[in-house]
């Protein structure tokens, strides 16, 4: 695991977390001065995108003094392994995988784990969720 801390200074600035699903390597690399420049300081790299360690590793490399970035659609202890070894700062997940929420808990790297019902919701805050995001958030409007 790369050592790479979180500033919830910079989330708090922003409380808004971009995501980047499916782009290529070079897409990244000419919009993440853009997100910058506009003043975004939050990024979350999803894990089902073609070389996404890659990715979190660039952009933590290049924007880490300006920019948590993070991993999402952390899914497994596989996926959280990997986004950790790339250097994300944060995790955001579509599901409650105990696991993983546990072991960032565990890691103080902040979880903020996809819930949707009011027991999925209390759950995950009580396993020490840093935030819950309410997903699916459309289902509900």
């Amino acid at each position: 695991m790369r050592e790479n801390p979180f500033f919830w200074e910079l989330f708090s600035k922003v409380p808004i977390i971009g995501i980047v699903r499916n782009l290529a390597f070079d897409d990244l690399k000419n919009i993440l001065p853009q997100f910058h420049d506009a003043g975004l300081t939050n990024i979350e790299i999803t894990m089902n995108t073609a070389r996404a360690g890659e990715m979190i590793k660039y952009a933590v490399d290049n924007y880490s003094t300006s920019m948590n970035i993070g991993a999402g659609t952390v899914c497994s202890e596989d996926d959280l392994n990997k986004a950790l070894d790339a250097g994300a700062r944060f995790i955001v997940t579509p599901i409650i995988n105990e696991k993983v929420i546990l072991n960032c808990v565990d890691k103080k790297i902040p979880i903020f784990p996809g819930a949707f019902t009011p027991s999925e919701i209390y759950r995950a805050w009580s396993m020490g969720a840093s935030m819950i995001k309410i997903f699916p958030a459309t289902t509900v409007g």
